[in-house]
């Protein structure tokens, strides 16, 4: 193993330097720290590998994003076709009738009957 000797310290001025993030944050997010099982990072990691590159946090972020907007449209159609169902069938009240030539005991009837 070749030897590498340390840079020569070099005259830097800092004086108009800021503190803080070199690169800033895209709006609308959040930097986190998750824990996942390592299936996930696997499965999307392998994902970008077979398409050649990318970033599989970003493909975790759009899955994730998918799974909401999916539950909010499903949702919003089930709440379209309960709208349309009630609006289009008017409800009706069932009566009914007792069968011909059947008429209702009284209850004390009823009791005795074996």
């Amino acid at each position: 193993m070749k030897k590498v000797a340390a840079e020569l310290y070099r005259d830097i001025d800092f004086s108009h330097a800021k503190r803080g993030p070199v690169l800033r944050p895209d709006p609308g997010k959040t930097k986190i720290s998750i824990r996942l099982d390592n299936r996930v990072i696997d499965h999307f990691r392998s994902i970008v590998e077979r398409s050649g590159g990318g970033n599989y946090q970003t493909l975790i972020n759009d899955a994730l994003i998918a799974y909401i907007e999916q539950g909010s449209v499903l949702e919003a159609v089930r709440q379209v076709v309960r709208e349309e169902i009630s609006n289009a069938v008017p409800r009706r009240r069932s009566v009914r009738t007792p069968r011909a030539g059947r008429t209702k005991k009284p209850a004390a009837a009823r009791r005795t009957a074996v």
